[in-house]
């Protein structure tokens, strides 16, 4: 298969699901990724989100809108989960065996602790992640206004800052730091819009850039030019990795009114549309661009 001038590493919640379902809604994104990813594209998703998460919301909608065929043909595709503790690779039977970096985990004993505090003290705003290998992760109820999940979530993040503290694991939140008895600092607090993640600060979304681009050069050759798209600050570090290793890169912002990062390379924007409308937009216009 021809390599086209292109890779794609994509962010999932905001670019590919949309926020509120936290699924794929918008009809024309499977159908181009597939287009894509037959093309030649490689494409890599590089999310916080769970590999249990991402086989149901995602491999399903682009195994049902072809996927298989694609890959069969030569396709490449692969998923870094957990910005990069989880990782799998995907074939024309699905998705492949999960990988675990087990070093970067917390421990049980204390995703059984904020389970239990969940449980207890923020049961009608949000659920504790049952689906996370190596981060700790809490998420708002599907039914509930993201207006009360957010006063409620400074104040989980609180109580799970406390718990790290309490344990000893040594912690971060915003400005605020506790080493462990070393005077290490190896976990964060990390909040989204939608979610809270406990995890090691070794992982972010260059690792998970840096996973997904040395399992595309082992598996054939890879294009010079490549897009990142997400809806965080912390998804530019996608771009970061590629342009520090001398990729032609630019960055698709899709939540925009967060502000814009000042950066080596072009950040894009899609027009007034964001989260998946802008990420929507963007696939097909590349699906247009390169003439499928």
């Amino acid at each position: 298969m021809t390599i086209a001038p292109l890779g794609l590493l994509l962010d999932i919640d905001g670019p590919i699901a949309s926020p509120v379902t936290r699924s794929i809604v918008q009809p024309s994104i499977p159908g181009d990724l597939v287009k894509l990813v037959a093309a030649g594209v490689p494409i890599a998703f590089i999310t916080g989100r769970s590999d249990t998460f991402v086989r149901e919301q995602v491999v399903v909608p682009l195994m049902a809108a072809g996927l298989a065929d694609a890959l069969a043909a030569g396709g490449r595709m692969f998923v870094v989960c957990e910005k990069g503790a989880v990782w799998f690779t995907m074939g024309p039977q699905g998705a492949g065996p999960v990988e675990v970096d087990n070093t970067v985990a917390l421990p049980q004993y204390f995703a059984d602790e904020i389970r239990r505090v969940v449980d207890e003290r923020f049961a009608e705003t949000m659920f504790f992640d049952n689906t996370k290998r190596a981060m700790v992760s809490v998420e708002q109820r599907h039914e509930v206004d993201a207006a009360v999940f957010q006063q409620q979530q400074p104040l989980y993040n609180e109580a799970a800052f406390d718990a790290l503290v309490e344990h000893g694991l040594g912690a971060r939140y915003g400005d605020r730091e506790v080493p462990n008895a070393a005077g290490d600092v190896p976990y964060r607090i990390d909040p989204t819009i939608i979610s809270s993640d406990v995890e090691s600060v070794t992982l972010d979304k260059d690792r998970g850039a840096e996973r997904a681009l040395s399992y595309f050069v082992e598996h054939g050759e890879v294009p010079h030019v490549w897009r990142s798209v997400g809806d965080s600050r912390s998804d530019y570090k996608m771009a970061d990795y590629l342009h520090a290793a001398g990729y032609d890169v630019a960055h698709v912002d899709v939540r925009p009114a967060d502000g814009l990062l000042e950066r080596p390379y072009q950040v894009i924007v899609e027009g007034d549309l964001i989260h998946d409308e802008a990420g929507a937009a963007f696939l097909s216009y590349w699906v247009q661009k390169l003439g499928l």
